[in-house]
Parts: structure tokens; sequence; C-alpha cells
């Protein structure tokens, strides 16, 4: 019997890691793009413990690369005849400037630039296995972003501090809901739909980068503040949840799933079109460079 493919990125902790074990469990075959080989083995036992045949494969990339991003997504689109689902969900908020080996912003590159070049990468196949969903975690730390200049936000590596760095990943997951809403411009909705969300506060180890982050981390979790299982709910929900099959272009929250605006100021297609564009662009010269 054919399984469905559900294609993750994130999945060895936090959010990532609990859906695949819901998607495991709805009978999906799994695809993990991890950087960690220990981390991915572990989820591959975690998976067979849970579930006895789940079948579940491993693609080791860093996708703080774009380069790495555009090999794993064509090794993916060769290794499987169809993808069904595909989940941007790694995700980094990094409390000072590091620069990739590519010379890009490491926040920026993970948590936007990585993404568009996977999905971009894997559009024909999720086309060939129409209907097919596209879901990127976006987070409503988005509205931390005051402004959006794309040439020069795109391009930023300048130094920040700890508390400058709320905006700035605010304005990554911004790019990711705006990137959202003009891919579902270029996809036909009947074939591909995508759709992003704001998972919530989760007690996760995305701020791994905070002094006292995993002291911090375990109390949440004592106090079941912040619990990963909300966050994942949404992001399998858009992802399976018939209700959503002909949605596309949305961004939603994890409360009940309530339908988000994007926030100002990249509220305007121009805008969205403009980011876009100017990605592309930059993404194209760095190629060809």
């Amino acid at each position: 019997m054919h399984r469905p493919v559900a294609l993750i990125t994130g999945a060895t902790s936090g959010l990532g890691r609990i859906a695949a074990l819901d998607l495991a469990g709805r009978g999906y075959r799994i695809g993990v793009v991890a950087r960690s080989r220990a981390r991915a083995d572990a989820l591959v036992s975690e998976l067979e413990a849970a579930l006895g045949d789940a079948p579940v494969d491993v693609f080791h990339a860093d996708l703080s690369l774009v380069s790495h991003a555009l090999r794993v997504g064509e090794e993916i689109a060769a290794h499987y005849p169809r993808v069904d689902v595909l989940i941007n969900n790694a995700g980094l908020h990094a409390f000072s400037q590091r620069t990739t080996a590519e010379g890009f912003a490491e926040m920026t590159a993970v948590n936007y630039l990585g993404p568009f070049v996977l999905t971009h990468a894997l559009t024909g196949r999720l086309l060939a296995s129409a209907p097919a969903r596209i879901v990127n975690v976006a987070s409503e730390a988005s509205r931390q972003a005051k402004t959006i200049t794309p040439t020069e936000d795109l391009r930023r590596v300048d130094s920040y501090t700890r508390r400058e760095s709320m905006a700035l990943y605010g304005r990554t997951k911004l790019m990711t809901i705006m990137w959202t809403q003009e891919l579902a411009r270029h996809l036909d909705p009947a074939k591909v739909t995508v759709n992003c969300c704001d998972p919530g506060f989760n007690a996760t180890g995305l701020g791994r980068d905070l002094p006292g982050s995993g002291v911090l981390q375990r109390v949440l979790n004592t106090l079941r503040i912040g619990d990963p299982r909300k966050g994942a709910g949404i992001i399998v929900r858009l992802a399976t949840d018939p209700a959503f099959a002909h949605t596309s272009g949305g961004y939603f929250s994890v409360r009940d799933a309530r339908p988000l605006e994007c926030p100002e100021p990249g509220r305007d297609p121009r805008v969205q079109k403009r980011l876009w564009d100017e990605t592309a662009a930059l993404l194209s010269a760095r190629t060809a460079g």
C-alpha cells in the first residue's frame, strides 16, 4: 500500500520531533533533513520503538548553507517518486551575529533562505504529487519587525545585541510569512497548497544560545508552560486536516487555527513580490559566483 511521504526539517527535537511522531503514526513515510547524525539516529530509534515498522529516511545537510539546501533538495527529489507534505520547521534564534561561510547572517539563512531554496528544489516533485501541501513555521515574533527593506535586510550581517536580536529574529519570520503568501500566488492550489503558522511559545531548543536556557526549559517543562505538543498540533493540522485541503496563502494561529494577518510592513503583495524577486536575484548571483 502506498504511504504518503512527509518531509520535515528540524525534526530531531522540539516541534519537529513531535510532528514526525504524529505523522508517522498516521501512516506517513517520514523524511528527515538533519545536520546532526547522532540526533537523527536517536529520532529513527524513537520512531521504530514507538511504531515498529515506521519507515523513515534521513538526509544530512546544514540548512544554514544555501548550497546544502539545494544539494539535499535535489537528493530528496531523486529519492522519492512523490512528496506529499513538506514542513519547513527548522529555526534559529541567535542572540549575537554569526555569519555563514557563504556570507549570510546565520539566522536569515536558517529561517528563510534555506527553506526558500529547499522548497524551490522540491516544487517540481510536489506538483507531480498533487494534491500536496507545504507548511512553513513562522511566528508572531514577526510583529517585532517594524520595517522590511528586502535589498538591505537579506544582506545584513552587522553585529547586534541580545536585546536587538528579537526584532531581527522577527524579521526572518516576517520574511517567512511574506514568502508563503507570494509562493501561494505562484502555485495552483488545486495541486499544491502552502500555508504558515504561529506555533506559539514553545519550550524547545530554539533559544539554545541564551545563557541558562537549559535550566529555564526544564522549569517551563515542569510547569507545563510552552508545551511543544500544541505547536506541533497546528503544524500537523495544516499538513493533514481536510479542512485546509483547498486553503493556500494563509497564516494561522496555534489557538484553534485562527486566521492571522501578515504583520505590517510585509502585508502588501507588492512588497512580498519585491522580497521574492530580491531573494531570487541574490541566490542566483551567489550561485553564479
